[in-house]
This record gives C-alpha cells, structure tokens and sequence, in this order.
C-alpha cells in the first residue's frame, strides 16, 4: 500500500502571459470579423463571429483566471493523490473528493495534464494542470507519475 502523495499548487504567471497572447489576439480578431460582416450586411455569419468571439472570450477568462492565476474559489489550490481516489482542496476550502471513473490525461508537450472523475455525490469533475503551477519540475513530475500509478 502506498502513501498517499499532497502537492501544493502556485500561480503561474508566465503561463498567464502565454494565455493572454493567444487569446487577446483572437478575441479581437473574431470581433473585428464580426463588426466588419455585420456593416458590410451578413448578419448570420457575423453572430456566428459574434458567438465565437464570446466563446474564446469566456474560455480564456476561465483558463487565465481559474487554472492559471487560481483566483477564483473553485481553483483547485492542493490535491492528494491516493490509491485509487484523489482529493482536490477548492481555494474556498472545500475539498473534492474524486472517487470514481477516475481518469489521468497526459499532455504529449509534457507541459499540462488533466484529470477527471466522479465525485462523492456523482457529479463529472476535470481540471487541468500546468508545469508552472508546481514549485519545481522535479515536483511537476512527481505528480505525474503518482497520477498515472494510482489513477
């Protein structure tokens, strides 16, 4: 039986750049299409612009602002990885505790990897983690390989 491994999490602030200078671009980018479809008379094809541009904008806000920065109280700020379960310690406080369907999704870059699960009460939970949210990348990989051994 193994010990069960805890992992704190920090802000990653240079991944926060990187964020920022895909999705600024982006998002005003796709609003630019918009407005220009939109005056130019093709208003169906400028909501599908509009819906894209509001779509990349909540997607970054979330990844820069929850994954990223932690900001928000349902940023996963400590998690425990255990034989077969997993608990995640919410910036609010509460804990989740994922103990079923548990799934560990390596990125092929070697710079993130997810996990998912069911938790007590049966609701699908993910998150995503990156190298610069760990102290080192000695812990980074540690991480990974207790998430690929007990999950």
């Amino acid at each position: 039986m193994t010990e069960a491994l805890q992992f704190d999490l920090l802000p990653d602030k240079k991944g926060m750049w990187w964020d920022l200078l895909l999705y600024i671009p982006t998002v005003v980018a796709l609003a630019s299409i918009s407005v220009s479809l939109w005056y130019n008379g093709d208003h169906n094809a400028s909501y599908l612009f509009f819906f894209l541009t509001c779509f990349f904008s909540i997607a970054g806000f979330n990844r820069v602002f929850n994954t990223r920065l932690m900001l928000l109280p349902s940023s996963p700020v400590r998690f425990v990885v255990g034989q077969k379960s997993l608990v995640l310690v919410r910036k609010s406080g509460n804990p989740v505790s994922l103990v079923k369907n548990l799934k560990y999704f390596p990125d092929y870059a070697g710079k993130s990897f997810g996990v998912s699960g069911m938790d007590g009460a049966g609701k699908q939970q993910q998150f995503v983690f990156h190298k610069g949210q760990f102290a080192t990348v000695a812990n980074f990989d540690s991480a990974r390989e207790a998430l690929k051994r007990n999950l």
